[in-house]
């Protein structure tokens, strides 16, 4: 069975990607998901209630698809990033990465010794409960390492960690950014807007594939056109929220 990690390879290839930002904690909607013909898509323990069996439970759903699971792990911390990749998780969204120390400490925890600090076990659900004979030799190969930039000073340090070794691509945070730039939830404004842009050439100029939320189809299209590799073009919440408000609302003249 092959199990290579596409998308990292159209990462490298800079081929666009095109996802969908899960919140629902719920492995029958990853089920629906998974089969609707995108190429990642992001189950979110950050701002999602989502602990690690209900990610669990999101990435057996998604397993029989080709959709590569992205996983936005809670914090920046090894433990927890150990504890998500041996649970399975093969591609990770690091939020809140501020340098290139940061971005270095983050690929070390994805890294058994000596490349890394990555603790050692010999029977879990990455390596298919020791059934993966290889696995330790191999598994960097397939790991994706994306991480987020979503302050001012993230985006200053942007070359620094494009070029850190074994980060696979970062994720500019629109919200976030509005937010450190005294704009909250206007990631359309003007300076935002700006500072997303320098972010994203000098990324790519560092040889390094972008990434985004842009759940606006102007607004994905513009990102893709401007560079950006791997986009995310809505949320299962937004799906769910809108469709449904749009279909009560259109019968909503029956009960006049």
């Amino acid at each position: 069975m092959d199990t290579t990690n596409r998308f990292k390879i159209a990462l490298r290839e800079r081929r666009p990607q095109i996802g969908l930002w899960s919140s629902l904690c719920s492995h029958l909607v990853a089920e629906v998901i998974a089969g609707a013909g995108f190429d990642w898509i992001v189950i979110d323990s950050e701002h999602g209630p989502n602990e690690l069996p209900d990610v669990v439970h999101q990435l057996q759903a998604m397993a029989p698809y080709s959709v590569e699971p992205v996983v936005r792990i809670p914090i920046a911390d090894p433990v927890a990033i150990k504890r998500y990749l041996d649970a399975g998780a093969r591609s990770i969204l690091v939020p809140m990465v501020q340098n290139a120390a940061m971005a270095a400490a983050i690929v070390s925890a994805t890294r058994y010794p000596p490349a890394g600090i990555r603790g050692l076990s010999l029977a879990n659900r990455a390596n298919r409960f020791g059934r993966t004979p290889d696995y330790v030799q191999r598994a960097a190969d397939d790991i994706c390492v994306l991480v987020q930039a979503e302050t001012a000073e993230a985006i200053s340090h942007i070359e620094a960690i494009a070029t850190t070794p074994g980060i696979d691509g970062i994720f500019i945070g629109p919200y976030d950014l509005s937010a450190d730039l005294g704009h909250i939830a206007n990631p359309a404004a003007p300076a935002v807007q700006e500072l997303i842009a320098t972010g994203a050439r000098r990324g790519i100029a560092a040889g390094k594939a972008m990434g985004i939320l842009a759940p606006n189809e102007n607004d994905a299209n513009r990102y893709l056109d401007a560079g950006f590799t791997f986009v995310a073009v809505g949320s299962d919440v937004g799906i769910l929220a809108r469709q449904s408000e749009a279909l009560a609302a259109s019968f909503r003249h029956r009960k006049a």
